[in-house]
Parts: structure tokens; sequence; C-alpha cells
């Protein structure tokens, strides 16, 4: 065990799903990247046997001490969940911290400000208290994906808990955790906030229940079907062995998978063609909208917005319900862009940026 230091500060990023929304239920890999906006955790040692921690944007407080035991309770405590999840990795608190979480992510946006909080308080566990493991990012995003999701049993897969731990650009498995940098760089990434509160739970858990519900339909017949092998001719081949209710969720899955690929073969490419990213990002957001039906009227205005200011494509982020919309630009639009959006009803929109993962500053 290492000795804890004084004094630590994290800093993890949000993250954007660019291309895969709703695949990683499925086990089909996504694009996603982290952005420049973060959540911040600062811990000093407090010469205590607990842990106090402050969230002043909530206005939250919170204790745990460690004498006693703790166990993840169904409201989705992942400070709790953490701890748990690393002491059968061998790191094990034997100090306290009093610890400050501030930070710049829009709560139930769609930019993943939950899951920020949770990397860093795991990556602050982990240099505070070490662990018998090998300790890299990676390893940061096992262990917050087990906290976050395998703790409690949830719906959802591991690419926001790997985004905010690689950071920057990747193509992920999100099987495996096995990832692929992606070094070409959309400069103009535009953000519109909708002020509407996205439905993760109750979104992931019914889709995906139904996805699979789907799959599992075609595999009654066809026992070796892999969506993940899928082709432009695997829906009409198959469609009509799912119920018909299902079958839009069934093409949502297979178009959706498609698209991502085609966009990780564009953004293998020199030069990165804007153009036909833009147009792969409206038909991904097409699928969202009408086949998985996770927009709202604020959403699809403000996507309206940003096509009215010159955005190359533009689709809603993360579970839906709500949330944040992203759209591909070129430099000269961003403020055309911005303004379209916030003509369309957001509640706020900015240019961001690609960002590093977490890092200890």
């Amino acid at each position: 065990m290492t000795k804890s230091k004084e004094s630590i500060t994290v800093v993890a990023p949000g993250r954007i799903c660019l291309f895969g929304d709703h695949q990683d239920y499925l086990g089909l890999p996504v694009i996603a990247c982290a952005i420049n906006r973060s959540i911040k955790l600062k811990g000093r040692k407090n010469g205590h046997n607990k842990f106090k921690i402050m969230m002043p944007d909530i206005n939250e407080e919170r204790h745990i001490n460690l004498n006693n035991p703790i166990e993840a309770t169904s409201n989705r405590d992942y400070f709790v969940s953490a701890l748990n999840v690393l002491e059968r990795y061998d790191c094990i608190p034997n100090v306290g911290y009093d610890i400050v979480v501030t930070g710049d992510i829009p709560v139930n946006a769609g930019l993943s400000s939950s899951s920020a909080v949770l990397v860093a308080w795991i990556t602050f566990l982990l240099e505070a208290y070490g662990s018998s493991h090998t300790i890299n990012t990676p390893f940061i995003a096992k262990l917050s994906y087990e906290a976050e999701v395998l703790e409690f049993n949830a719906p959802g897969g591991l690419m926001d808990q790997y985004a905010i731990s690689l950071g920057d650009t990747v193509f992920l498995d999100t099987i495996t955790g096995a990832h692929i940098p992606l070094m070409q760089s959309i400069d103009s990434l535009i953000i519109g906030e909708s002020g509407v509160p996205k439905e993760t739970l109750g979104v992931l858990g019914r889709l995906g229940h139904l996805a699979n519900n789907a799959i599992e339909q075609v595999r009654r017949e066809l026992p070796n079907f892999n969506i993940a092998k899928a082709t432009k001719l695997t829906y009409n081949k198959h469609y009509h062995l799912v119920d018909a209710s299902l079958q839009p969720i069934f093409l949502a899955a297979i178009n959706n998978y498609l698209i991502t690929k085609e966009a990780l073969s564009i953004m293998q490419e020199e030069p990165l063609n804007l153009k036909r990213l833009g147009k792969l990002m409206d038909a991904h957001h097409f699928e969202l909208k009408t086949h998985l039906k996770i927009t709202v009227p604020i959403i699809d205005r403000m996507i309206d917005g940003a096509k009215e200011g010159g955005a190359l494509g533009a689709k809603i982020v993360g579970s839906g319900g709500g949330g944040c919309i992203v759209a591909i630009s070129t430099p000269e639009n961003e403020e055309a862009v911005i303004d379209g959006m916030l003509k369309g009803g957001a509640k706020s929109a900015y240019k961001i940026e690609v960002s590093k993962g977490v890092q200890i500053i």
C-alpha cells in the first residue's frame, strides 16, 4: 500500500457520442470523444477516518465513515459503489480526505457528468491508496464501468467510462474496451443544451430490452445470427422474423451499426471529409428520431435551427428524452449554427473542443 498524499486534484472530462448512440447495450462499437467541459475533484487529507465530500454546485454534502461497512444503495450511490469495487482490487482507504467536487458539465444533459464524477473519484482513490494491479486509464475505465453499471445491474454499456478515461476521439469496442485512437480532428463541434432533463435509465432500459428481444427473435430461427456481421441486406432478409412492433428498432440497430462503421472509415482518411461525416451524422439522427423515437420537440427544433445555420450534420446526444445535441460546423458557420440552436429554443449553445482523458494535476 502506497503512502497517501496530502492533497490530490483530478480532472475528468465530459464526453459526447459522435456515432453509435444506443449501440453499446448491443455490444456494438461507438465513436466518442472527451470534451473540454469537466469535473474537478480536489482532496486534502483531513486527519480523520472519514471522507467529507462537498458538492457546492448542487448544494450537497455527505460523509462516509471508513470504520463502518458500506454497501451500494438502490439510489445509485457511486461514491459507495466505487469503494466496494476498489476493495476487490486491493485499493483500501486507510485515512480520510476532505473532498470538493465542482465542474462545468451540465447535469442530466447527456454529456456524462455523473460518469465524469465517478471516473474522477476512482482515479483519486487509486492515486491516494494504490492497488496491487497496474494502474492506467483502461484500468480506471474498467473499474468505473463496474461501479456504475455492474454494481447496480443497470442498463447501459461501457462507452461513458472509457471515453472519459481514455480521452481524445476513439472507436471503441463496447464488449472488450479495446479502442482505436482517431487522430483526425473535427475542429468545429457545437453543443446545444435543451434544458430538458434526459431520461437515461428508462429510455436505455426500454430500448435495450426491445432491441435485444428483436435480435433474439431472429436467433430463434437462425441461431448463428450475429448483428456485428450485418450488411445493408440484413434487414430485408430477416425482418419477417421480428414482430412488427420491433421491426423499426431492429432496423435502427442495423443502420446505426453500418453508419458507425462508415464513419470510422471516413475518420481514418486524410483529409477528413466533413461533408460526408455530416451526412452520416444526419442519418444517425434520423434513426434515433424516427425509429427509436428518443427526441422531444425542442430537440427537433434545435436540430432544425442548427441545419438552417449551416451545420453539416447534427444529432441528439445520449439516451434521449431531452439533453443536448451536437453539430458539425465549418469555422465560418460556427456563430450561425449557435444562433440557430438558440432560436430553436436551446438554453445554451457553444463550441467545444476534444480534450484529453482523466488527469491528475
